[in-house]
């Protein structure tokens, strides 16, 4: 290598070329930063992650089975622990929007590796062994099950450590709130119009039983992103690659990762098909969709603060404009809904790009790897703003709540068994028209005593449900 005003010549099979002099990359590496200067954005943090813990259990598996030198497969696996655990990310240029199979960023990963491996190799001005990005660190392996098996193991960890805790934070905040508002009812709503009546406990429930679900549907998908297409090599036939290595990656990636992965039972799907991260990628926009309409319910009960809804306060964070003194926005539920509106294209492109595998490979594999980690990161940290702060510290405005529910006209429904439909219908409309409380116009048109409209009539018991009368017609 000659070094030359701040770069070094670098050769690969097509020829030398220029490569910045404290780089750790090599030739590979400085073809695709030349040739993709797309987006300026690299593959994330995860996937690099997950590249790292590819190659230290790759070098591992491969010197237990006395196919790789001990020093060179030590030298490789320290070396790509440090690249997993975060402390050669700037190493990592080349753009998401690169060749489709991930090739580039694989031999990004070879590269830098064997760059450290072969220094520590040379400890003490002695040249001990040198570690080839091919022949050593990508022994037994492809770009071809790599990078799909590097999509898998960083979308399973940011599930796990990222995506489940912040949703369980969410889910826990909302029970904990609507059970300290179980004794506060409020007028429902459907069509935007107002319905029968149900406790926020009842409201806020139903947020929480969307997030359980969406959890439950998460935690299965998972159970079809752990399986690990490494070992298939090129194509799925396994080529250069010990039999064993597929099962021995398995185990030897859980016991890294501390997270448990197995190898796949059709390395062929695993290459040329995407499906288990598109469906996640489903089960993330389900999420989303849940999320919106939470916040949007937030937003609307927070509507006001006199001429909207005015049920709930969320706490205020910033002034809401830079000409009207004094408005308060809903800044957490947009922030929130912006990030749900994300998600949903993210799965969109991620659909397209699952299905453009063709016969034994699919081309979109950086495309899918970003945008797939990318909804996990920027749900997990919207679920724990929502949850902080807005969930958490939102006041309900009583007086509004209880004004709304005293005129809510649609209170007569509980009559119906009673007084039959039209009568009912009559008494809401001439409620609504005249702007009286309905227990005042039943009074007049019912011709039941008071202290039985009261009691049929009680917002309360009607979040119950059931039938609290006799037969129709009186």
């Amino acid at each position: 290598m000659a070094k030359n005003s701040g770069f070094r010549l670098e050769r690969d099979s097509m020829g030398e070329l220029r490569v910045p002099a404290d780089a750790l990359w090599g030739a590979q590496t400085q073809r695709a930063v030349d040739n993709f200067p797309i987006s300026g954005q690299p593959l994330p943090r995860d996937f690099i992650r997950a590249l790292g813990l590819i190659k230290a259990a790759a070098a591992e598996v491969s010197a237990g089975f006395g196919e790789l030198p001990k020093a060179q497969a030590a030298a490789i696996r320290k070396a790509a622990l440090e690249v997993a655990g975060g402390a050669h990310d700037a190493q990592f240029p080349i753009d998401v929007f690169q060749t489709g199979s991930g090739t580039s960023s694989n031999m990004n990963a070879n590269e830098v590796i064997a760059t450290l491996a072969t220094r520590s190799g040379k400890a003490g001005g002695r040249n001990k062994f040198v570690v080839h990005p091919n022949d050593h660190v990508n022994f037994g392996q492809s770009s071809n099950d790599v990078i799909p098996t590097a999509i898998r193991v960083s979308a399973q960890l940011a599930v796990a450590e990222q995506l489940l805790p912040s949703l369980k934070h969410l889910r826990k905040t909302i029970e904990r709130r609507g059970k300290s508002l179980d004794k506060i009812t409020k007028t429902g709503r459907t069509h935007l119009m107002d319905a029968m009546p149900l406790t926020f406990a009842q409201e806020f429930g139903a947020w929480a039983a969307q997030l359980a679900s969406a959890e439950g549907r998460i935690q299965d998908a998972s159970k079809r992103l752990r399986r690990l297409p490494i070992g298939g090599t090129a194509i799925g036939t396994g080529i250069n690659a010990d039999p064993r290595f597929g099962k021995a990656m398995a185990k030897a990636l859980s016991a890294l990762a501390s997270t448990k992965f197995e190898s796949a039972g059709n390395k062929f799907e695993g290459i040329a098909a995407q499906d288990d991260a598109v469906e996640l990628s489903g089960q993330l926009n389900a999420l989303a969709v849940a999320l919106m309409k939470i916040s949007n319910d937030l937003r609307w009960m927070n509507a006001g603060p006199l001429a909207g809804l005015g049920e709930i306060e969320l706490p205020a964070l910033q002034p809401g404009s830079s000409i009207m003194p004094g408005k308060v926005n809903p800044v957490i539920p947009e922030a929130t809904c912006m990030v749900c509106v994300q998600v949903m294209g993210h799965h969109a492109a991620i659909s397209i790009a699952g299905a453009s595998g063709n016969f034994q490979l699919n081309v979109m594999l950086p495309l899918i790897a970003y945008d797939l980690l990318d909804s996990i990161r920027l749900l997990s940290n919207a679920m724990r703003l929502l949850a902080d702060s807005a969930i958490a510290g939102l006041k309900v405005r009583r007086g509004n709540v209880q004004e709304a529910l005293a005129r809510n006209p649609i209170l007569v429904t509980a009559l119906n068994p009673i007084i039959g439909y039209e009568k009912a219908a009559a008494i809401a409309k001439r409620a609504y028209v005249e702007g009286r409380p309905v227990l005042d116009v039943a009074r007049e048109m019912s011709g039941l005593p008071e202290k039985e409209l009261r009691k049929l009539l009680d917002p309360g018991a009607l979040t119950k449900g059931g039938i609290r009368g006799g037969g129709a017609g009186g």
